[in-house]
């Protein structure tokens, strides 16, 4: 029988005084299905989007489970262990235990890289129930002998697919083989791409399986609108669009970091508060621009895919692709952050010609035509006849273009109320990050003009991609 209500699920009664004290009454569908099948002891697979209230699906039943088989905690051994791509999406999830549990008296902990790791190495030596961990940081404290995975009762692997673009299929196939044979296993992924499904095989025994929405399709309450315009327009057809005061509060897309930091410049020329979160900035940078979206002290958030993924901001009116993914599936994820807990929401994408074969590629994965808007000053006919090629083809040769303009400014012909050219100096081409992990198919190396002697064949005041 399907629970209604969170009473209806038989959760332990500190559990349900917590839900009650927040407000949860109604669980969302995947909540309804694999919460029973969890406390029933049943291996999950569950396919959800972000959004959906996978976080509180396996956190309640597994902080249920872990109460009623009382074993006392010992010293750097976590009982649970919930395996996430992103510091932000750890942050997250623990502050949801800490919510969900603040009557269980359990011992929650997270631990990611970017900071330094005497607070987390101090928790992990005063013992664990449940630990939520990136898998960088989690291998370099396993092997400075500061977490052991031996008595872990509850495995939990979230935004799977995530892990698989941000390259930690490594990490991962490292750690599994550290945990217990005998376990339970939670499975979460938003896609399932061929690899993925072989991980999950690998992991789950006998599972159940969850699917709340069909692979790659997305909210109904979703306004979806393509506008095609020449990309020495792009900025200046944002700018256009965000003046709107309509767009209360607007999520914008971006592929790479310095555009990420040149688009926030430009809308903060032109009078527009935003800020940007990608995986250059530092841990407390991103925390405070994510404080100051959610808190409307800023209307803009431009961030890339990586360092966005996982986070959960209520209220977001409108998302804008200013650069498409060429994932399909990247584009669900974007606009599924609008048009949540029953409100309706915005989705724009500004598209240019050789854009044009990415975005004909989310109409063909989404099953769905998306209107075209010609009624905004920057439209380009040419771009919306422009030629479609296939996806790989258009990558890379958009990826070489990307590239490129990350060694300039915005063309001359942007009007910016700032009228200064160093607006738009890179603001991050001064750093290094050797020691933090890169997004998919950037070096964390930083790129600088250098004056000493290069190596043949190479400019000396070439600035690379390596």
């Amino acid at each position: 029988m399907t629970a209604n209500k969170f009473s209806d699920i038989k959760l332990a009664a500190p559990i349900q005084e917590a839900l009650s004290k927040i407000g949860y009454e109604t669980p969302t569908p995947i909540q309804q299905q694999t919460i029973p099948l969890v406390l029933q002891g049943h291996d999950v697979l569950g396919i959800a989007q972000t959004g959906t209230g996978k976080t509180a699906a396996f956190c309640l039943p597994m902080i249920h489970s872990l109460a009623k088989n009382k074993i006392k905690r010992e010293s750097r051994c976590p009982r649970a262990l919930i395996l996430t791509p992103t510091r932000e999406l750890a942050i997250q999830i623990h502050e949801n235990l800490k919510t969900y549990g603040q009557n269980m008296g359990q011992n929650y902990s997270v631990i990611f890289g970017g900071v330094g790791q005497g607070k987390q190495v101090k928790e992990m030596k005063g013992g664990v129930d449940v630990l939520v961990a990136t898998p960088g940081r989690l291998l370099d404290l396993i092997d400075q002998g500061y977490i052991k995975l031996n008595r872990v009762e509850v495995f939990v692997l979230d935004e799977a697919d995530r892990m698989l673009d941000m390259g930690f299929m490594r990490d991962i196939k490292k750690i599994l083989p550290m945990l217990p044979q005998k376990r339970h296993n939670l499975f979460f992924s938003a896609t399932m791409p061929t690899e993925i499904e072989k991980l999950a095989n690998t992991i789950l025994e006998n599972p159940k399986t969850v699917e709340v929405t069909p692979p790659a399709t997305t909210v109904k309450r979703i306004d979806q609108s393509v506008l095609f315009v020449e990309k020495k327009d792009k900025i200046n057809l944002l700018v256009h669009l965000l003046k709107d005061k309509k767009q209360q509060k607007t999520l914008v897309f971006v592929e790479m970091k310095h555009v990420a930091n040149r688009v926030t410049e430009k809308l903060e020329a032109n009078g527009i508060r935003a800020v940007a979160i990608h995986g250059n900035k530092s841990q407390n940078a991103r925390q405070q621009a994510i404080k100051d979206f959610t808190d409307d002290k800023v209307r803009v958030m431009v961030a890339t895919d990586i360092a966005s993924r996982g986070i959960d901001i209520s209220g977001i009116t409108h998302v804008i692709n200013f650069e498409l993914s060429n994932i399909a599936e990247s584009y669900v994820h974007r606009i599924g952050r609008t048009a949540r807990a029953g409100a309706d929401g915005t989705a724009i994408s500004l598209v240019t010609a050789d854009e044009k074969s990415y975005f004909v590629n989310v109409e063909k994965t989404t099953s769905q035509k998306i209107p075209v808007d010609t009624d905004h000053p920057y439209h380009s006919q040419e771009a919306q006849d422009a030629a479609v090629m296939k996806v790989g083809k258009a990558k890379k040769k958009l990826e070489t273009q990307r590239r490129q303009e990350g060694r300039k400014p915005f063309r001359k012909n942007d009007k910016s109320k700032s009228g200064s050219k160093k607006k738009f100096k890179r603001s991050d081409n001064k750093k290094s990050f050797s020691s933090k992990k890169s997004e998919p198919g950037k070096s964390a190396k930083s790129f600088k003009k250098s004056s000493k002697k290069t190596s043949p064949g190479k400019s000396k005041n070439s600035r690379v991609f390596k």
